[in-house]
């Protein structure tokens, strides 16, 4: 990773700060973007501090000028841009029946269309590289989830979007990676929309029991290293991968089971 360029997107919480910091201690050079003035100083002096080459940039990768202007930003800093890693997205924890239809429109918007504009813009750099294109997905991805109808929604254009982006850059010897990191102790329950568009303000979940975002950022270095296609991580995550794919009828039901107990005021 020796002065490579990496552009993340969401890079001042959870996966995305880990992630900044395990790839630029490991010899890169991180550009990172946030919507947070204050959470983007706090990543740049963590950064700063490990002796890191760093470019904090406000945006919301949502709108397409700001992403266009994040990735002119890290070239025009660094004068390349090697990887890419697609990380800003938001949750939501509401039933389809009761949730505003603004909040399937915020999640498709950031998770999906940040990826889209983000992409869209780095892609010449990266290509030029020869680099990598990483999406940060979920579980959701592959399977979709109670309580998280938008969430599961915009992971599986994701995925659609890169599948066929890596097909179409094949030619050109571009890595695209799809890495769900499964259930993993980070902020996005906290800040997960409920029903009616407003953060919910606490996780329904013990994280202490959960994969930390420093262990998802270490996993993620090394798959990028190897150039991986997919990387799944969590032996729950890769249980629902696989019972999703052999036996979908019987994943309905232990889904269901599972979301019934951990999250009780759904009523299912």
């Amino acid at each position: 990773m020796k002065d490579k360029v990496v552009l993340i997107t969401g890079g001042t919480s959870g996966i995305g700060r880990a992630t900044a910091l395990a790839f630029g201690q490991a010899g890169a050079k991180v550009a990172f973007t946030g919507r947070n003035e204050a959470r983007l100083a706090e990543t740049a002096a963590e950064l700063a501090a490990l002796g890191i080459a760093h470019l904090p940039i406000r945006a919301d990768v949502g709108v397409e000028a700001d992403s266009e202007r994040a990735v002119a930003e890290t070239v025009a800093a660094f004068g390349r841009l090697d990887i890419l890693i697609n990380n800003a997205g938001i949750s939501m924890r509401a039933l389809f029946r009761d949730a505003d239809l603004d909040v399937i429109r915020q999640l498709m918007q950031t998770n999906f269309f940040g990826t889209v504009y983000a992409t869209k813009f780095a892609l010449p750099y990266v290509t030029a590289a020869k680099g990598s294109v990483v999406g940060i997905s979920s579980i959701a991805g592959y399977r979709g989830l109670p309580g998280r109808t938008g969430y599961s929604a915009s992971k599986f254009a994701m995925h659609g979007f890169l599948e066929a982006l890596r097909t179409e850059l094949l030619p050109q010897g571009v890595h695209v990676l799809l890495a769900c990191p499964g259930f993993t102790a980070s902020n996005i329950r906290n800040v997960a929309l409920a029903a009616d568009g407003q953060a919910q303000g606490e996780s329904p979940r013990d994280e202490q029991q959960m994969m930390s975002s420093e262990e998802v950022a270490d996993h993620l270095l090394e798959a990028v290293r190897q150039r991986r296609r997919d990387l799944v991580l969590t032996s729950q995550g890769k249980l629902t991968v696989w019972l999703n794919r052999l036996l979908p009828g019987l994943a309905d039901k232990l889904v269901l089971k599972h979301f019934r107990k951990e999250e009780p005021d759904f009523k299912l």
